[in-house]
């Protein structure tokens, strides 16, 4: 017997799968490549240099980046749209998750927005007329100027802060949605692993930015 799917469930299922693939993979391989001003502008300038010389890099930017990223903000705008926060009357952690899940989202709306804006394209002129991706050369350069302004920093720092959260909250929800991670224990101990990934991830991202202003990072003494 054929089970029909409902347009929404359907809808669902891929704004969470386009969460964790390709997006939530290619945030791993971001904080990476930013991890690379740890050792100096010369290790990030070829990074990104190697990035940009993949054949074919704009179609696979669009297709496996761009599309999935536009689907996924619109259609999370949407769920944010519906939602109806609870938590004064129920007040458990979950629902706390979730309205901040919604809250990150919005957040991050507008942050990638001007993130790809800024850094991809080099299209806010009162900040820089250069991307990162045209001039590889100069890639540390651009990112250290722009974060030696306390603003910028500050911006992505909540970049940061909102992408981890919603991309470790995302995990969780994604494994048990998906019935990957069944029954109640299992569930509370996978959410301890999402948050000790979580913190890690946010540990990574926040002194891959740091490195742009200071050699090695917040860790620069210790590794280097």
């Amino acid at each position: 017997m054929a089970v029909r799917l409902s347009s929404t469930f359907v809808f669902r299922k891929l704004h969470q799968l386009t969460g964790i693939i390709p997006l939530g993979v290619f945030l791993l391989e971001h904080f990476y490549t930013n991890s690379k001003a740890m050792t100096g502008p010369a290790d990030f300038n070829k990074a990104v240099g190697d990035l940009q010389s993949i054949p074919y890099i704009i179609f696979i930017e669009i297709g496996g980046i761009f599309v999935p990223l536009i689907y996924h903000a619109v259609y999370g705008l949407f769920i944010t749209w519906e939602a109806r926060p609870n938590n004064l009357a129920y007040p458990y952690p979950r629902n706390w998750f979730y309205t901040i899940q919604r809250l990150t989202g919005l957040i991050l709306f507008f942050f990638i927005f001007f993130h790809v804006l800024n850094f991809r394209f080099g299209a806010i002129p009162w900040l820089n007329d250069r991307s990162v991706a045209h001039f590889p050369n100069e890639a540390f350069g651009i990112v250290s100027r722009e974060f030696a302004n306390p603003i910028i920093f500050v911006v992505y720092s909540v970049g940061i802060l909102a992408t981890v959260w919603h991309l470790a909250n995302g995990l969780w929800l994604f494994l048990v949605d998906w019935g990957v991670v069944i029954g109640e224990r299992a569930q509370r101990l996978t959410g301890y692993a999402c948050i000790a990934f979580g913190l890690l991830l946010l540990a990574v991202g926040i002194n891959a930015q740091v490195a742009f202003i200071r050699p090695g990072g917040l860790l620069g003494g210790i590794l280097y």
